[in-house]
Parts: C-alpha cells; sequence; structure tokens
C-alpha cells in the first residue's frame, strides 16, 4: 500500500509542433518519486486520450496529465469533469490557449517542476450543444477557420494567418437571434465567441477579462466590418484591448442560446464540427480540478497578463529579440497585406 500522489501522463506523440521523444526521460528525470507514482501512456488514435482519461478516474487516479495542444487537453479534460480527479498540463501545442490563461510555463521542465508542487484548484467549464470546452468556444468565421486549420495539413500562426487571409476575403457575416436571462436579440456578426478562458492561443486575446471562476461566460459579438476596420481588430486581437473595439459587442451570462438560419459549423477549444441551426452553450462552475501555477495569484475578474508575458520572455530568454523584431514585421507585413487585399 501507498499513499503517493498516483499520476497517469497522457502523450499525444502527434499533437502540436515539436517532437516529444524526449519527454518520458524529463519525467524520469524531474519528477519527485517520493511524492508521486506514475505511469506514461501514449495515444493511439484521436479520442483515445479520453478513454485513458476515463479510465484514470474509474481506477482512483489522483492527476492526470495531458501532454499535447488544446485539443489533446479538451480530451483528458472532458473525461475528468465533476470527478476529484485533477487535470495537469504539459503544453505541447502550437496555440496552448489553457495553458497560457492559467500562466503555465510552456518550458517542459518548468511545467514539470508545476506538476511537483501539486497545487490543485477547482474551476469553471462550458459545454457548447454537450460537448465540454474550457477555453473558448464559436461560431461564424473563427470556426469556419477551425475547420480550414484542420484541413491544413500543418499547424501553428503562419497557417492560421494565411487561411484568415485567403477565406476572410470570401466569408459573408450571418444573422444571429441570441437568448440570454435578459431576452432575446439579433445580431448580424462575423463570428460569436463564449469564452471560458481569455483567449483562443498564441496570446489572441478573445475576452481579456473572463476568467474561469467567476460562474459566467464572456460572450462576444464581432460585427460586420471594413477593409479599414481589420487591421485595428487584429491588432487589439493581440493587445488585449479588443473589448475597446467599436466592432466588438460583449456581455456575460451564465447560458446562452443561439439561432440561425442555416445549419453550419462550430468550434470548442478550436476542434470544430459541423451542426443545427440551434446551439445552446450553458458554464458549470467549480467542476473541474486542475494542477495550477503556485506563483500566480489569479485575480478572479482579471487573467494576470503581466505574468503570462514574463512566462514567455523567460521560457525564450535566448530568443527574445529576434523572436520580438520578427513579430513585429510580422505584424506589420500582416496588415499591409490585409488592407491591399480587402480594398481590391
Amino acid at each position: 500500500m501507498t499513499n503517493k500522489t498516483t499520476i497517469t501522463f497522457i502523450l499525444n506523440p502527434i499533437s502540436g509542433t515539436g517532437k516529444k521523444g524526449h519527454i518520458p526521460a524529463l519525467i524520469e528525470e524531474i519528477i519527485d518519486k517520493e511524492q508521486f507514482e506514475y505511469e506514461i501512456r501514449q495515444t493511439a488514435y484521436k479520442g483515445n486520450a479520453a478513454e485513458i482519461a476515463k479510465e484514470c478516474v474509474y481506477s482512483g487516479r489522483d492527476v492526470v496529465v495531458a501532454i499535447g495542444g488544446d485539443g489533446t487537453v479538451n480530451e483528458v479534460a472532458r473525461s475528468l469533469v465533476h470527478t476529484n480527479t485533477a487535470l495537469g498540463i504539459i503544453p505541447c501545442g502550437s496555440g496552448n490557449g489553457l495553458a497560457r490563461h492559467l500562466c503555465l510555463p510552456l518550458d517542459i521542465r518548468k511545467a514539470l517542476q508545476i506538476i511537483n508542487e501539486c497545487k490543485i484548484e477547482a474551476f469553471d467549464y462550458g459545454i457548447i450543444n454537450d460537448l465540454p470546452f474550457f477555453c473558448t468556444c464559436g461560431m461564424g468565421f473563427d470556426a469556419f477557420i477551425s475547420l480550414k486549420f484542420a484541413e491544413a495539413g500543418k499547424r501553428g500562426p503562419i497557417t492560421y494567418v494565411e487561411n484568415v487571409l485567403k477565406e476572410g476575403l470570401k466569408y459573408k457575416p450571418e444573422t444571429y437571434e441570441v437568448e440570454d436571462e435578459t431576452g432575446a436579440k439579433k445580431y448580424k456578426a462575423f463570428l460569436i465567441a463564449c469564452a471560458n478562458a481569455s483567449q483562443y492561443g498564441n496570446n489572441a486575446y478573445i475576452a481579456p477579462h473572463a476568467t474561469m471562476k467567476d460562474g459566467l461566460l464572456d460572450v462576444v459579438i464581432l460585427e460586420p466590418f471594413t477593409a479599414f476596420d481589420a487591421p485595428q481588430i487584429s491588432i487589439d486581437l493581440f493587445n488585449k484591448t479588443l473589448e475597446n473595439n467599436s466592432k466588438i459587442k460583449t456581455f456575460k451570462t451564465k447560458r446562452i442560446h443561439i439561432h440561425r438560419k442555416e445549419p453550419g459549423a462550430i468550434h470548442y477549444d478550436g476542434d470544430p464540427m459541423m451542426t443545427g441551426k440551434d446551439i445552446d452553450i450553458m458554464i458549470r462552475p467549480l467542476s473541474i480540478r486542475i494542477v495550477t501555477n503556485p506563483d500566480v495569484i489569479e485575480d478572479e475578474r482579471q487573467p494576470n497578463f503581466l505574468l503570462n508575458v514574463f512566462s514567455d520572455f523567460f521560457n525564450n530568454i535566448n530568443n527574445v529579440r529576434e523572436d520580438i523584431n520578427k513579430q513585429s514585421r510580422r505584424i506589420q507585413v500582416i496588415n499591409k497585406v490585409l488592407l491591399r487585399k480587402l480594398t481590391r
């Protein structure tokens, strides 16, 4: 009989943008064996992470750690809701939205040290048409792009930007009837996002003031915009100032019903699927336990953006100047291309 905390690491070998063959050796090196008894299991197909996580719940494992991107995290997390088994995250994806929101290190060694600390807190999660999500869900252009991104065969922000530039020129806003506790309203919108956490990933903040502990969804409606609005919207998305943009409508709610004229795509944590005309979204307060960063004190009304910035800085200290210069040039180029193409 052991009194050690039991951990299962679920490793998705094909998620994200990097190789993961070295991770088992890092786990062996870093995990505190005096405190933990652990095992490592690899996924073999889509949905396998959810199956393994369910097995862990049934066998009474204390923590299940998702090693992969947002899709792997979602698979594992949805099997752990309303249980005593906690979610851990070693972020290895192309976006890492939930890890970034929680200020978890993107460096694998440092992320494993967070697991060693094993500070566990309860957080909210959301449901869209019976599908759990932990960061964001939505419909409209972001769901459409999620479909294109899934079909692209490669990952990362460049692929995302390429799809946005290519498909954004052809996408037509839809009319939605949106009903919450205050009544029903109609919106013509480019997209509607419902956020539990603050960002999509890659520090693209769709709902900068979202928190995972308030029992509320942050609803973000992007109304139709002109070619000259597009660069400012993209800047606001990454500067955490989107709520100040005149094309954005935001509100908070516990649940929402959305009706559209035709069936179409939705996404949950970036994973796309086709669904019908009616969409129901709700929040489940404090119903998933997550291993968190003990050095972060989360304001329940606003995530600590400064810590996210410093986390990225120290994880990439040798390349930070070059990355900043590249990102600055990239944003300038993207804005010029976007303006040129949209004004043709």
